[in-house]
C-alpha cells in the first residue's frame, strides 16, 4: 500500500489559497460584533454555546489561580515546564539583542531609532483534541523577553498544565476560552481583561478568521494554517526516521501536510513501508492516516532539484536529511523553520529547543517568517535637524519635491526652515 502519492516536480500544488474560509469570516463577523458591543455578556454566551467552559464557570483565571495550577503538578512536571521556559526564553533573547538602537548622521544633524515592546499582548493557545502548554510557552515567554509590561493568554478547556505553563511563562491572567470570542476578547478588552495591541498564536479556522478580521485594530502574527512539513532526503537518510517525522506531523490534524522529496525513489518506497509500520503501532493512526492523504512524495533527479522544489512550496517546516547538508541549508530560500540534517528532528523545534515553533503556512514563508520578539517590538525612527544652514540643501529639496506634489502647504512649511540671509 502506497500511503504517499508520488507527483513529479511539475505536479506540485498551487501555493495559493486563502488561509481563512469564507463560512469561518461570516461566523466570526458575527461574533466579533456581538463582543465589541456587549462585552462580557456576549464572550460568556459563545463561551458557554462552544463548550469552552460549564454554564456559569468563571471566563477568567488570575495569577494566584495559575500558580496553584503550577503547584499541582508533579516535580518533573514542574521542571520539564521551567527547562523548556529558559530555553526559548534565551534563544528569544539572543534574538532581541540582534536588534539595536542606531543613530546616523544626516545633513544639519542626525536620525535613528528607538526600539520599545508593546503594552499588552495576548497570546492564544489551541485547546482541542490534546493540552498544547508548549504554544502557551513559545508565545507567552516570547512576549516577556520583548518587554511586554502585560501578557494574557486565551486558551478553551485548559488543562492543569495549560495553566501552570502561564504560570510559568509570567502571564498576568489567563481566558478560559477560545474561538472568535477569545479573539474579540483579546482585541476589545472586557471589564475583566485589556485591550491588546499584539494577538499572537495559532488556532482554528474560526480564529484564524477573527485574527484576519481584527488585524489593523490590532497587530497580529500570521493567518495559520494546517501545520506542513517538507523533507528533502537523499539515499543516505534513515526511512525509519523520516517515517517517523512524516508521521510526527501528520497527527497534528486530519488536514496536514507531510512531504517527502527526495533523490533516491527506493527511499520513498522504503519510507512508505516504514509509514505502514509505524502507524500501526500509533494511537493516533486515525488522524494521522487521513493527513497523509493530503502528503506526496516528490522524486527530484538531484539535490538542486530538490531545493527549487522545496523553494516552491515554501513549507512550514523543512528538514535537510542529505549529505552536506549544512552546505545545502545557505541555498534554501523559502521556509519557516530549518532543521539541517538528519538529528535537527522537527519535534525538537516544537518543543523547545530554541527557536520559535510558531510559524507561517501556506506557502507564506516565502515572504514572512515565524514569530519571534520582533512581534512584539516597535522600531520608532526620530530626526533631530538643528543646524539649518548644513540642511539648506535638504530643504531646498523638500520645497521641490512639494511643488512637484502641488503641496504648496508643505512647501511653506519647509520654505519657512531656510535660513535667513546675513
Amino acid at each position: 500500500m502506497r500511503y504517499l502519492r508520488r507527483i513529479s516536480p511539475r505536479e506540485l500544488p498551487s501555493r495559493s489559497r486563502d488561509p481563512v474560509a469564507r463560512a469561518a469570516v461570516s461566523a466570526a463577523r458575527s461574533i466579533l460584533d456581538e463582543v465589541e458591543s456587549k462585552g462580557e455578556p456576549a464572550v460568556r454566551k459563545y463561551a458557554e454555546r462552544f463548550g469552552d467552559i460549564p454554564k456559569g464557570a468563571p471566563l477568567s483565571a488570575g495569577r494566584k489561580e495559575l500558580e496553584r495550577a503550577y503547584a499541582g503538578l508533579g516535580k518533573s512536571e514542574r521542571d520539564l515546564l521551567s527547562r523548556v521556559k529558559k530555553r526559548i526564553e534565551a534563544f528569544a533573547r539572543a534574538q532581541k539583542n540582534g536588534l539595536k538602537e542606531i543613530t546616523a548622521k544626516v545633513p544639519g544633524g542626525k536620525a535613528g531609532h528607538f526600539i520599545s515592546p508593546v503594552a499588552c499582548a495576548g497570546c492564544y493557545a489551541p485547546g482541542g483534541r490534546f493540552p498544547l502548554p508548549s504554544s502557551v510557552l513559545m508565545t507567552a515567554v516570547t512576549a516577556r523577553v520583548a518587554g511586554v509590561g502585560t501578557v494574557w493568554v486565551a486558551s478553551p478547556r485548559p488543562a492543569p498544565v495549560t495553566l501552570a505553563a502561564a504560570f510559568v511563562a509570567g502571564a498576568d491572567g489567563f481566558l478560559r476560552i477560545g474561538g472568535a470570542q477569545a479573539v474579540g476578547a483579546l482585541a476589545f478588552g472586557t471589564s475583566f481583561s485589556p485591550a491588546c495591541d499584539v494577538i499572537a498564536g495559532p488556532g482554528n479556522k474560526y480564529v484564524t478568521a477573527a485574527k484576519k478580521l481584527v488585524s489593523g485594530r490590532v497587530l497580529i502574527d500570521m493567518l495559520a494554517g494546517p501545520s506542513e512539513l517538507a523533507i528533502l532526503a537523499d539515499g543516505s537518510a534513515d526511512p525509519r526516521i523520516l517515517a517517523a517525522d512524516l508521521l510526527a506531523q501528520a497527527e497534528h490534524d486530519p488536514d496536514a501536510v507531510p512531504v517527502l522529496v527526495s533523490t533516491d525513489a527506493r527511499l520513498i518506497d522504503a519510507v512508505d513501508a516504514e509509514l505502514g509500520v509505524q502507524l500501526a503501532a500509533l494511537s493516533t493512526a486515525a488522524t494521522a492516516a487521513l493527513a497523509l492523504k493530503n502528503g506526496f512524495a516528490v522524486r527530484v533527479r538531484d539535490v538542486d532539484q530538490g531545493i527549487a522544489v522545496c523553494d516552491a512550496l515554501a513549507p512550514e517546516h523543512l528538514e535537510l536529511c542529505v549529505r552536506g547538508a549544512a552546505r545545502v541549508a545557505k541555498r534554501c530560500s523559502n521556509y519557516g523553520g530549518l532543521f539541517i540534517g538528519q538529528g535537527s528532528a522537527e519535534v525538537l523545534g516544537d518543543y523547545g529547543a530554541g527557536p520559535n515553533h510558531t510559524l507561517p503556512t501556506g506557502g507564506t514563508a516565502r515572504y514572512t517568517g515565524g514569530l519571534s520578539v520582533f512581534d512584539f517590538l516597535r522600531v520608532r525612527t526620530w530626526l533631530d535637524i538643528g543646524d539649518a544652514r548644513a540642511a539648506a540643501g535638504v530643504i531646498k529639496d523638500a520645497v521641490k519635491l512639494a511643488e512637484l506634489e502641488g503641496l504648496a502647504g508643505h512647501a511653506r512649511s519647509a520654505a519657512a526652515r531656510l535660513p535667513r540671509p546675513e
